[in-house]
């Protein structure tokens, strides 16, 4: 089949079949005298477990190891587990992270007014400690001279 009809078959993007046969995560595909890519059942598998291993959040390091580990009949379980451990612990603090977000969120939200009036702490926590913006130069100034300031 061709990367059409893998892509459909996997549920896993063209773009993102070449970007997976870039980075090694799946074999060069065969091509046709053409040139064209040939990806046969076994490729289509690949990438469904590579998509049900992007699906929980793995990295593309973590997918190549857990690739290699499937492919690997002799492996020991104890790595895998391993790896879905570790993966669950980053899982965790960034779910940490979300939380702590939103609780601060939370709170400014409650703090603002959302009146017609201009204070909003939800502003003033977003440009606490942080440089006013430098002026724009002259409209006339060609563009290429014209400084970035940390909001362009």
């Amino acid at each position: 089949m061709n990367i059409g009809q893998a892509a459909e078959a996997s549920g896993v993007t063209a773009k993102m079949i070449r970007h997976y046969e870039l980075v090694g995560l799946l074999p060069a595909a065969r091509r046709t005298e053409a040139g064209y890519r040939q990806y046969g059942d076994n490729e289509v598998h690949t990438l469904r477990f590579i998509r049900q291993a992007r699906d929980l959040g793995f990295s593309i390091a973590e997918i190549t190891e857990l690739v290699s580990l499937w492919q690997n009949r002799r492996r020991s379980s104890r790595v895998v587990k391993a790896l879905a451990e570790s993966h669950i612990q980053a899982l965790e603090a960034k779910a940490q992270e979300l939380l702590a977000m939103k609780a601060t969120l939370e709170h400014l939200v409650h703090c603002c007014h959302g009146d017609e009036r201009p204070d909003c702490p939800i502003i003033d926590t977003l440009a606490a400690d942080v440089a006013a913006p430098e002026p724009e130069p002259a409209s006339d100034a060609p563009l290429g001279r014209r400084r970035k300031t940390q909001f362009q």
